[in-house]
C-alpha cells in the first residue's frame, strides 16, 4: 500500500509529504488526530517545501553579489538610519504598491547590503528579483542594442518584480545610455518596483547622465512614489579600524 502510495505522490511531485509520510504514519498512529488535521500539516509542510526551493531558485538567478539579511546589518554604526523604517520596507508592500527605494549616501555606508536584503526577502517571498550595477547594465543595453534585440532585453528587465540598480553615480553615463536606462525605467513606471543606491545627491545626476533633460526625466519616474533613504556615517570598510583606534586610545589613556 505505502509503495503504491509514493508512486502516487510522486505523480503529483509532492516530494515533501512522499519523505516524511514513513515518519509521520508512525507518529500519527499514537496520537488522535482527525483526517483533516493530518492532511492540513502534510499539505503545510509540501508548500513550506515548495516555497523553499523557488526562493532559492529566485536568489540564485537574481545576480546578487553576496547574501547578505538585515540581521547581518549593524544600524548601532550607521545612527542616521531608520532601523524601524528599513524593518517596515521589509514586509515588502513596496512591491506590492510599485513603490521604488533609493539609497543615498558615500561609498561603504552600507547602500548595496540592504539593497540586496531586501532583495533576499523578495525572493523568500516567491517575487521576480534581479541585481544590476549601473554599469554592467548600460552595458547589456548597449550590446542588445547593437545586436537589434533592444526591445527584449528592455521587455526581459521590465518584467522583475523588483529590479536593483546599483553604484548610479561612480561612473559616467554617456547619452545613450541615459536614453536607454530611461526607457527602462518608463516601461517599469508605476507597474514593477526598483530599488537604486547611488553616492550622487539629485542634483548632480545631471553630469552623472551628461544630460539634465534625461536626468530630470529618470529622476521624475523614480521619485515618484519612492522612499527615499538618505545614510551618512562612516563606511563599513574602516569600522575594524575605528574600533581598533579607539581600542588604542583608551589603552593609551589608561
Amino acid at each position: 500500500m505505502i509503495e503504491e502510495l509514493n508512486k502516487k505522490l510522486e505523480i503529483l511531485e509532492l516530494d515533501k509529504i512522499k519523505e516524511i509520510l514513513p515518519d509521520y504514519i508512525h507518529k500519527t498512529s499514537k496520537d488522535n488526530l482527525t483526517l483533516t488535521e493530518q492532511l492540513n500539516y502534510l499539505t503545510a509542510e509540501e508548500i513550506n517545501y515548495k516555497d523553499s526551493r523557488a526562493a532559492e531558485g529566485i536568489i540564485k538567478a537574481a545576480n546578487f553579489p553576496f547574501k547578505k539579511t538585515l540581521e547581518d546589518y549593524d544600524f548601532s554604526f550607521q545612527p542616521s538610519l531608520s532601523e524601524n523604517q528599513i524593518r517596515e520596507l521589509s514586509n515588502l508592500s513596496f512591491i506590492k504598491n510599485h513603490e521604488n527605494i533609493i539609497f543615498i549616501g558615500n561609498p561603504g555606508v552600507g547602500k548595496t547590503h540592504l539593497a540586496v536584503s531586501l532583495g533576499i526577502e523578495a525572493a523568500k517571498h516567491r517575487n521576480s528579483v534581479y541585481f544590476i550595477t549601473c554599469h554592467n547594465l548600460m552595458t547589456k543595453l548597449n550590446k542588445a542594442q547593437k545586436e537589434n534585440r533592444l526591445d527584449k532585453q528592455l521587455q526581459h528587465l521590465a518584467q522583475y518584480k523588483l529590479l536593483i540598480i546599483d553604484e548610479i553615480g561612480y561612473l559616467p553615463v554617456d547619452h545613450q545610455g541615459s536614453n536607454l536606462l530611461f526607457q527602462l525605467i518608463a516601461k517599469r513606471y508605476m507597474t514593477k518596483s526598483t530599488i537604486v543606491t547611488t553616492n550622487m545627491p539629485f542634483s548632480r545626476w545631471g553630469e552623472v547622465f551628461s544630460d539634465n533633460t534625461l536626468a530630470s526625466a529618470v529622476l521624475d519616474r523614480l521619485l515618484h512614489y519612492s522612499h527615499i533613504i538618505r545614510i551618512t556615517g562612516n563606511s563599513y570598510r574602516i569600522k575594524d579600524k575605528i574600533v581598533e583606534s579607539d581600542s588604542r586610545t583608551n589603552e593609551y589613556n589608561e
